[in-house]
């Protein structure tokens, strides 16, 4: 598929990726504070610490362009910081999955929105998004929650459908500013893929997506 027409500018890009590894890094760093022990603190701090990574380096590719960082990621601010809260669950379970779903959704969509940047630019940005993202420590949580704590899995398997739906609505807005109808329709197939994958990751959980 042909992402020239859908993918916005390099810089814009780059401001909203970065910004969005920046809110996935205060979701986990709030798991951590919230984690009921050490191990699962120390776990979750790797996670923690891949997201912080990835922002940095989303942001030294905008400083290597000569961009302010600040400056490119101020308007996705209102919308993410929103998405943020609509999406940080009502306990620590939900957070957990939260972290998990959308980190991994996100980092799956701008992986393939990516191909319409220029060959060199679609190189840097994938390998850092490639980086392991420390979803195993999410999912031993996870697992083990479900596993032990009765109610627990229902009551995730409600929350993950609807992460999927304000998932989405992010993933939308990275499309180019005044793309038509017709050129989103060209990029459902991403988004199947996208909730193909979540399906994935649920049923990886014994979650009903």
């Amino acid at each position: 598929m042909d992402f020239t027409e859908l993918t916005p500018d390099l810089v814009p890009f780059l401001g909203q990726a970065a910004y969005i590894q920046l809110e996935m890094f205060e979701n986990l760093s709030r798991a951590v504070a919230l984690a009921p022990d050490l191990g699962a603190k120390e776990r979750l701090s790797a996670s923690a610490g891949v997201a912080l990574r990835k922002h940095h380096a989303l942001i030294e590719q905008l400083r290597r362009l000569g961009a302010e960082p600040a400056e490119v990621m101020a308007p996705f601010a209102p919308a993410l910081d929103a998405f943020r809260r609509a999406t940080a669950g009502s306990d620590w379970w939900e957070l957990l999955l939260s972290s998990y779903i959308t980190a991994g959704m996100l980092d799956d969509y701008f992986t393939a929105l990516a191909s319409g940047l220029s060959p060199d630019a679609r190189s840097r940005v994938v390998h850092i998004l490639a980086e392991d993202g420390g979803a195993a420590a999410l999912v031993r949580e996870l697992a083990t929650g479900i596993a032990e704590i009765p109610g627990l899995a229902d009551r995730l398997a409600l929350w993950g459908r609807r992460l999927v739906g304000d998932t989405l609505l992010v993933a939308r807005s990275a499309l180019r500013s005044g793309s038509s109808a017709a050129a989103d329709a060209r990029i459902e197939p991403v988004f199947t893929e996208l909730i193909a994958a979540h399906t994935r990751r649920m049923d990886g959980l014994g979650l009903t997506a």
